[in-house]
């Protein structure tokens, strides 16, 4: 089901303000829009929506972008689609190049309704670039443009998804562990010893967290750390530290989790 929301333009989420900003939903009947930015390391946007449906694309940099129901990590090279009405900011993790795509949630049939990590190939690489330059406001839109854009579009129903997604729970019990957690990523503290903090019994903890994130605490824990692991890679970290630091006893059992996750070694992944 989709998380997306319609707001009014200026809307307040837990006392911050979310603004509407792009183009509007029927972006006079252009099927997209494209739009170029370059972000220096730390900056972030505020919290804002959308009408359109927008695709962020980072060339280089790993963006981190939060939602109403968690976060996602945007390695490079890879892009996150969020759908029309959810509001979310972006962090930017290094230098990041962005390049975006607003999408008229019409455009064509099919295309996602919930927020995803897409996998950008190569051919969808070139679209996007090619795309960029498409501007909603000329009408009518010049041929080739639209031949673009429908192929673009159409390319993206096909692109694999990436589990890069980590559910933030709103329960006021389990949102502490999780930022400490977070914050901590080799805290080895066991389910029990949660359970003891929280002031909760063992099974009380896991079937809550269960119901707040759809993961297991163990679960959330080990994709916690991965995204963690992701953006120190992204910057050129070593494996070795990044390892370590996330909990693992060794760079070849945190090699053995990220191939099982991704199906291929951190230093193809970012090849």
């Amino acid at each position: 089901m989709s998380v997306a929301r319609k707001y009014d333009k200026h809307h307040r989420e837990n006392d911050m303000l979310v603004e509407r900003v792009g183009p509007l939903r029927a972006m006079q009947g252009a099927l997209l829009h494209g739009k170029a930015a370059d972000h220096p390391p730390g900056s972030s946007t505020p919290r804002h929506w959308h009408e359109v449906t927008q695709l962020l694309y980072a060339i280089s940099g790993v963006m981190r972008v939060i939602t109403p129901h968690g976060q996602w990590i945007v390695p490079p090279n890879r892009g996150i689609w969020v759908p029309p009405g959810v509001w979310h900011e972006v962090l930017m993790i290094g230098h990041v190049e962005v390049r975006s795509l607003y999408v008229r949630p019409d455009a064509v049939p099919g295309l996602p309704e919930e927020c995803c990590v897409l996998e950008i190939t190569p051919l969808m690489r070139e679209l996007i670039l090619a795309a960029i330059s498409i501007d909603y406001e000329v009408q009518p839109m010049p041929p080739r443009q639209r031949l673009i854009a429908e192929l673009l579009l159409n390319e993206v129903k096909s692109l694999p998804t990436l589990s890069l997604q980590l559910p933030m729970p709103a329960d006021p019990l389990l949102a502490p562990i999780c930022r400490a957690l977070l914050a901590e990523p080799d805290d080895a503290r066991s389910s029990e010893d949660w359970a003891n903090h929280a002031g909760l019994e063992v099974r009380t903890l896991q079937r809550r967290f269960r119901k707040a994130t759809g993961m297991t605490l163990g679960d959330w824990r080990r994709q916690a750390r991965l995204l963690n692991a992701l953006e120190r890679l992204a910057q050129g970290e070593r494996v070795l530290d990044v390892a370590l630091d996330c909990g693992y006893n060794s760079p070849s059992a945190f090699s053995a989790m990220f191939k099982r996750q991704f199906a291929c070694s951190p230093s193809d992944f970012f090849a």
